[in-house]
């Protein structure tokens, strides 16, 4: 018998709380994304976390667009998150946006004021951050502090109404210059900015601070249980003393912490910059790490939720092995992606005593892995082609693929005997000759030949074309936040190289967008959105095992 998972720390912090009938024995989370960017990997985590638990404790779980900032915002992002969160399996139960709530942000503002703990401040962005003081100097207090309600009620009202460019004024809580916290020396409420916001319009040209619109938009929703990560925990007892100001639904946050993955960043920043620069072809670069771009790679949503569920919740930051990820794509791939035949590099293989007008068709299996996984039928002709590597001339003791004398398997047909090669003027080899067995067809071997090498191949007049892409780790370092210099000066020059035309079986002409096959003995590929019938892309998605780990000790 498997011993049971233990219980994350929020998961007992729930049962604690439905144990004590908390919120009348009701869990609802959200997920809130700021529609300012493609969502990623650590997203993922989040999103699996927040969903998860909804489901686990028959909960529900509401998606909230934290749509404050107009100037970064688009309805392209609020799109591409929704497609990320289908297609990792989880559907929320309300969408809502923190716009939907700028009335009544507005009207509780308007409360705070009315209570003496919210002022109008002239001061620019310069002056309040060098009136904040530090952890060891408090703040100062700023010259609009004491302004009388009436007259915060009137300039709130004017700033609503347009009366004043960006910047030239704030709305500030009043709450203490001295708390040794520094996010509760007198927080911003609402900025001005004159943006068109792409949900509103021109409604509204003051927009409530994340801080302000966070944990009220948590309370309207009567969130139980609001999950962020462990930068927000300093951020709590302002989320706290908004809501007991305003003694609205008493939603509480709890902080988990940040899963980092190696070779990549995971900053929207930071991958903004990559795509404005051109480092990347676009938000769902297959290098990239958004939930877009893994699709677009191959990686299956049934990885990505295995990973979170394995890496699990945690206090504490760390970085992830990327090769964990990549585990959980290859165990998931290897159970169900088919198997099929591609040269990548290839060399033309001449059977010598095959006749020249025959052909075979054979049977070759699908998927070891999947007892239900069927067979495909495969051309076979006198002329094949092989991968070059398979070949060698003068081959080592151990090399159990073709060498003059040696006897190999063609999978899934017959066994062959090296004889040979043809070279070019260079010395280049343009042929590799070999005869066949007739008595070791596959399935019917009668030839009593025991061989330890198998290689796969293509029938050269049955053979069609591809390109093929293959991806590799989009960085050179482990942390390159962490470098000295800019991150991007660790961009991994050889992090794609295209394959423009390899050599396919024909059944895999067939292949739709989206689709998975594994290459035999080269790895794991995914047709790539832009493929065409006319034009067929493959993307690899992970290799067979983890080659990066072995050049890595190599060098």
């Amino acid at each position: 018998m498997s011993e049971e998972k233990s219980l994350n720390f929020l998961e007992e912090i729930i049962e604690n709380d439905l144990a004590e009938g908390k919120n009348n024995g009701r869990v609802h989370t959200r997920f809130p994304p700021e529609p300012n960017g493609y969502l990623h990997i650590g997203h993922a985590t989040s999103i699996c976390l927040n969903f998860g638990l909804a489901k686990k404790y028959n909960g529900k779980c509401n998606l909230r667009f934290d749509d404050t900032n107009p100037v970064t915002e688009e309805t392209e992002y609020v799109e591409s998150i929704k497609e990320d969160i289908k297609w990792l399996g989880f559907q929320w139960d309300n969408e809502f946006y923190a716009s939907d709530y700028f009335d009544k942000l507005f009207a509780f503002a308007v409360t705070l004021i009315k209570k003496g703990l919210a002022y109008v401040d002239d001061s620019t962005a310069e002056e309040i951050a060098a009136t904040k003081g530090s952890t060891v100097t408090p703040g100062i207090e700023s010259p609009y502090r004491n302004r009388s309600i009436e007259e915060n009620l009137r300039l709130f009202e004017e700033m609503r109404a347009g009366k004043y460019k960006d910047g030239e004024k704030t709305l500030r809580a009043r709450i203490d210059m001295t708390h040794p916290n520094l996010l509760m020396r007198d927080p911003l409420m609402y900025r001005i900015k004159n943006e068109h916001h792409h949900r509103t319009g021109d409604k509204w040209c003051i927009y409530p601070m994340y801080d302000f619109a966070h944990g009220q938009s948590d309370s309207i929703e009567e969130i139980t249980h609001s999950i962020c990560t462990l930068e927000f925990i300093h951020h709590r007892p302002l989320y706290n003393w908004f809501i007991e100001q305003l003694g609205i639904f008493p939603s509480h946050q709890y902080e988990f912490a940040r899963r980092n993955l190696t070779y990549t960043v995971m900053s929207k920043r930071k991958l903004l910059q990559l795509v404005n620069e051109n480092h990347v072809s676009g938000w769902n670069d297959p290098r990239m790490p958004t939930i877009s771009g893994m699709r677009r790679r191959g990686y299956p949503a049934e990885a990505l939720r295995q990973f979170s569920d394995t890496i699990g919740i945690a206090k504490r930051e760390n970085i992830v092995d990327i090769g964990l990820l990549e585990f959980c794509v290859r165990e998931h791939l290897n159970k169900t992606s088919n198997r099929v035949m591609v040269v990548l590099d290839p060399v033309k293989l001449v059977i010598t005593n095959y006749p020249e007008a025959q052909e075979d068709i054979f049977e070759a299996e699908n998927n070891p892995e999947d007892p239900n996984g069927g067979t495909r039928k495969v051309p076979f002709s006198r002329e094949l082609w092989i991968e070059r590597e398979d070949f060698m001339e003068n081959p080592p003791k151990k090399f159990f693929r073709l060498g003059p004398g040696n006897l190999v398997r063609l999978k899934s047909a017959y066994i062959v005997k090296c004889e040979g090669c043809k070279k070019d003027e260079q010395g280049n080899v343009t042929e590799v000759h070999c005869s066949y067995i007739p008595e070791s067809k596959s399935g019917h071997d009668t030839s009593g030949l025991n061989v330890k090498g198998t290689i796969h191949w293509v029938s050269v007049p049955h053979a069609k074309t591809a390109e093929v892409r293959m991806y590799d780790r989009l960085f050179k370092v482990e942390d390159p936040s962490n470098e000295e210099g800019n991150f991007k000066d660790y961009i991994n020059p050889d992090s794609m190289h295209v394959l423009p035309a390899v050599y396919i079986e024909p059944e895999l002409a067939k292949a739709i967008a989206g689709e998975r096959v594994q290459f035999m003995r080269k790895g794991y590929f995914c047709v790539d959105t832009e493929s065409t019938p006319d034009k067929l892309i493959f993307n690899r998605t992970v290799t067979l095992k983890d080659a990066w780990a072995k050049e890595q000790k190599k060098g």
